[in-house]
């Protein structure tokens, strides 16, 4: 069972935080976390670079963080897809894509 230390607790890919207002959530990433996916100058199927790249966007979106979170998972997930050699500007498209499909469910 994992410990609290700070008033946060790592589970499986988030921390929490209790705070005076409640909780409070960040993405978890291990100190030996790397920022590699598949790089795009590589042999593989677009589809499969297309997922890694919605997984990074997913992420950045999908968890119940506050503003300052949110944008900072969008800052990461931006400058792993530089380090992996991809244009930035597809990020932005797969989030409309995502907060499209969200807004078309709920209606």
């Amino acid at each position: 069972m994992q410990e609290q230390i700070n008033n946060s607790i790592n589970i499986l890919d988030i921390t929490i935080y209790k705070t005076d207002q409640g909780i409070s959530f960040n993405n978890y990433r291990k100190p030996t976390a790397t920022d590699t996916i598949i790089p795009n100058d590589s042999c593989h199927p677009h589809q499969h670079k297309m997922k890694a790249i919605r997984y990074l966007a997913n992420r950045a979106v999908s968890y119940p963080m506050n503003g300052t979170n949110k944008k900072k998972e969008y800052h990461t997930a931006k400058q792993t897809l530089l380090n992996n050699h991809y244009d930035t500007k597809i990020l932005d498209k797969v989030l409309e894509m995502i907060t499209l499909t969200k807004n078309t469910e709920t209606k």
